[in-house]
């Protein structure tokens, strides 16, 4: 088995790192402050100009076609440096790859290339409602046709990149008749469109930001050519690529666990205690360790995730196991390293508190860590 990086993996990641060294780090506490909107905006147009907003789309719709293996190496280096940057790559990525997915050519043509080159500065998923997050079958959003148009109602809520993304892929209920999970499509609306009502929002313990919102469709009209895929068949599509999406969370919380941990190890041989670095002390060592080797135990989880992916293959499970095991593994890491710190950790002149508040939610969105678990069990309890 070769675990060694292809070139363009390792130069993918390379200019991520440098990217999240020179440009987001410096920006990360200011966002978590609620300032420096226009500097993340103008650092997302700098990482879609370097390809980071299409890494598995077609270089003929302006994509940069590395694939999910460079994606997660992407997103765990840009999550280093900022979170709240990171996850907006993972997020507008994988509406890209819904839109290559099920997106009609004109749609295709229409769309990604604006995804890609930063002219849309992200994209939103509006799957999430308030009786619908867990169970998103159980959505109220309606679609209902109307000659050559299609009538959008409801609300969709905790809608990362809202206030501005470009385009919002939205699922919909068009069939209310159907089985549960059976009469939903999907459509594509545009930011401007009338009735698409950017909501509230939401004041975050952590991932500041990134912008949450609530999304509301009031009698939103939107052309018969905006649904994606034959009708009524929406629901199969959001369940596959939550499963992509999973990855891109996985990565970015081993991405804030890689930081806290670069931060603890180097106070750790900095500060001194009853005469010796606190490094020297095996109590702390053995802290370090277990954290270390969970960390390279998730980055294994991802990798072998993405690779199932790139490679054409059934990785739902995979998925479900990189970022059920990853973003736990970032919790333990990030109250070790604010652990570490002692005193000086729960202060906002170091980022380890601000490292802890951004990897909470990583058990959460894309599906909660309980979530994951029923996945994995129901996948491995059918093997048997």
């Amino acid at each position: 088995m070769d675990f060694n990086l292809s070139e363009e993996h390792r130069l993918m990641a390379e200019t991520a790192r440098r990217l999240a060294e020179d440009r987001l780090a410096p920006l990360a506490a200011t966002l978590d402050r609620g300032e420096g909107r226009q500097a993340f905006l103008a650092n997302l147009k700098e990482l879609a100009d370097a390809g980071f907003m299409a890494l598995n789309v077609s270089a003929a719709y302006g994509g940069t076609e590395a694939g999910s293996v460079a994606f997660a190496l992407a997103v765990e280096a840009l999550g280093r440096g900022c979170a709240a940057t990171g996850v907006t790559v993972s997020v507008t990525n994988m509406v890209g790859e819904v839109i290559q997915a099920v997106g009609s050519e004109e749609q295709k043509a229409a769309y990604l290339p604006k995804l890609a080159d930063g002219r849309y500065p992200a994209g939103g998923f509006c799957l999430t409602e308030t009786g619908a997050g867990s169970d998103p079958a159980g959505m109220k959003t309606r679609a209902v046709r109307d000659g050559d148009h299609y009538v959008l109602n409801g609300a969709k809520l905790y809608i990362t990149s809202a206030e501005y993304a470009g385009i919002f892929v939205v699922w919909a209920v068009t069939d209310p008749d159907a089985a549960k999970g059976k009469g939903i499509s999907c459509f594509l609306v545009e930011t401007g469109t009338p009735g698409l009502v950017i909501g509230k929002a939401e004041t975050k313990m952590g991932q500041t930001g990134s912008a949450t919102n609530e999304v509301l469709f009031q009698d939103c009209r939107v052309p018969a050519t905006a649904l994606m895929g034959p009708e009524n068949a929406g629901f199969k599509v959001a369940v596959g690529e939550l499963a992509g999406g999973r990855i891109g969370i996985a990565a970015l919380s081993l991405g804030i666990a890689r930081a806290a941990m670069e931060a603890a190890k180097a106070y750790a041989k900095e500060r001194r205690q009853f005469g010796t670095a606190l490094a020297d002390m095996q109590g702390l060592q053995w802290m370090i360790a277990d954290r270390e080797t969970e960390l390279e135990a998730a980055r294994l989880l991802v990798l072998q995730a993405a690779w199932l992916k790139d490679q054409g293959r059934s990785f739902a499970k995979e998925a479900s196991m990189a970022k059920l095991y990853a973003s736990e593994a970032a919790q333990r890491a990030t109250y070790t390293a604010l652990q570490i710190h002692g005193g000086a950790g729960y202060i906002r002149d170091y980022p380890l508190e601000r490292f802890a508040r951004d990897a909470r939610i990583t058990t959460i969105y894309e599906g909660t860590s309980e979530i994951q678990r029923l996945i994995i069990a129901r996948e491995v309890l059918k093997a048997v």
